[in-house]
């Protein structure tokens, strides 16, 4: 099992293995966070039913784990094609039928990488990590399985707003990309299926981006009156 770590094969294998993972996450996440828009009782249900049960802590672990196998062997990645290529760099830049954001994977994945923490201090922090710690209210001083108000708090701010849009964009870029890669490292890349897995990259990646973005935009018109 060495050449998981050894050879670029074995690593761009693990980063396809948990990247589809985490894609498969992020519609799961998606969904749940849909129900916010329909239901008040119901989206408090679903954080309820998702908070410090063992059940809920043991996908966090698992979950965590995904995160950071993807990212550290991303970050290796991308640093060693950087060490190879040297004086090649600004010509592979410019050679044609090479998207933006495979080019530019790295700087996307930071920006994923930062709003992931802000996202973990939104919410995480306030609600299963209270639960955790035996605690029955949060800083905000709203309750852990509270979730339809922490959500409906913060998206009335529209720094928040514009923070989590961002982050939304550059996952739709990581995802444009990610998914038609990881897919063909996994052995399905004949030329048959080569601009289907293109498009079948960009309908995954615009319903993620348009779920998380339809929660952010109605929390932020109805603080406005307008729902």
């Amino acid at each position: 099992m060495s050449f998981l770590w050894k050879s670029s094969i074995g690593r761009k294998l693990i980063m396809s293995i948990t990247g589809i993972a985490l894609v498969l996450f992020l519609l799961f996440h998606m969904a749940m966070n849909m129900v916010a828009v329909f239901s008040h009782a119901g989206y408090d249900w679903v954080t309820e039913f998702l908070g410090a049960n063992w059940y809920a802590l043991v996908a966090t672990v698992g979950l965590a784990a995904l995160v950071v196998l993807h990212f550290v062997y991303a970050f290796w990645l991308s640093w060693q094609n950087f060490r190879a290529r040297g004086m090649q760099r600004y010509a592979q830049r410019k050679s044609p039928g090479v998207s933006w954001a495979s080019q530019n994977m790295l700087v996307i994945g930071i920006i994923v990488l930062g709003g992931l923490v802000t996202h973990l201090f939104n919410f995480w922090s306030k609600m299963q990590l209270v639960e955790i710690m035996g605690q029955h209210e949060n800083s905000l001083g709203l309750s852990p399985t509270d979730g339809y108000s922490l959500i409906e708090r913060l998206f009335a701010n529209p720094f928040y707003c514009v923070v989590y849009l961002v982050w939304f964009a550059a996952i739709w870029f990581h995802l444009t990309h990610g998914v038609w890669s990881a897919i063909q490292t996994l052995g399905w890349n004949n030329e048959i299926w080569k601009k289907r897995l293109r498009v079948i990259s960009y309908v995954v990646a615009t319903v993620i981006m348009l779920g998380y973005t339809t929660v952010v935009v109605y929390f932020y018109l109805k603080s406005l009156g307008l729902f």
